[in-house]
């Protein structure tokens, strides 16, 4: 069985390379709407795949890293990276650009480790994520399943190589969490939400 959650953030990037002059050299931003993809074969105590509730702990302190900030691609111009820090308290750096493909590739990678790093208190059982889908405007959107993340011609995409400013970390329910994810310590679900 598969169940959907969507998450929504404002956020502001450059996609450098585009063909696109407005997107390639002016800073702009979208209103992306996230839906998350869950599957499972068994359903726990509750009689689900996975409680919405529980998503709105540490996948919502992922994605929300992005809401009101500024994406940077770890390549981009280093004058640029330093005034962007400079002059914005929330910001993300990636090492892929930030187009809707990649945000599609590094939400999918995200959500993944936290999943896979969450002690589950409700039997959940083979709890699976199965695809991301990244709507970056009303008609247009990009979806990724695990294929993607890992294929190599789309870049690699390193979960130690993503920043996070210390105003978003400052916000999550554990200002250490992407510490501890990276490290591959375990995160616990609570009982009751």
């Amino acid at each position: 069985m598969v169940i959907r959650k969507l998450f929504k953030f404002e956020n502001a990037h450059i996609v450098r390379n585009c063909s696109s002059r407005r997107c390639s050299r002016s800073i702009h931003g979208h209103s992306y709407r996230v839906e998350i993809f869950f599957e499972s074969d068994f359903l726990d105590r509750g009689q689900m795949v996975y409680d919405f509730g529980l998503t709105k702990l540490y996948i919502k302190d992922v994605i929300d890293s992005f809401d009101h900030a500024i994406t940077l691609w770890s390549q981009d111009d280093p004058e640029y990276l330093k005034d962007m820090k400079k002059w914005s308290e929330r910001w993300v750096e990636l090492p892929v650009s930030p187009s809707a493909e990649q945000y599609s590739r590094v939400i999918f990678l995200m959500v993944d480790k936290v999943l896979k790093n969450t002690v589950m208190k409700n039997r959940e059982k083979n709890v699976t994520l199965k695809s991301v889908i990244v709507h970056e405007t009303d008609t247009g959107y990009a979806h990724c399943s695990l294929e993607d993340v890992h294929n190599k011609n789309m870049g690699e995409i390193r979960l130690e190589e993503i920043i996070f400013s210390n105003a978003v970390k400052n916000e999550w329910n554990d200002p250490l969490m992407w510490e501890k994810l990276i490290r591959g310590e375990k995160l616990e679900n609570p009982e009751f939400v």
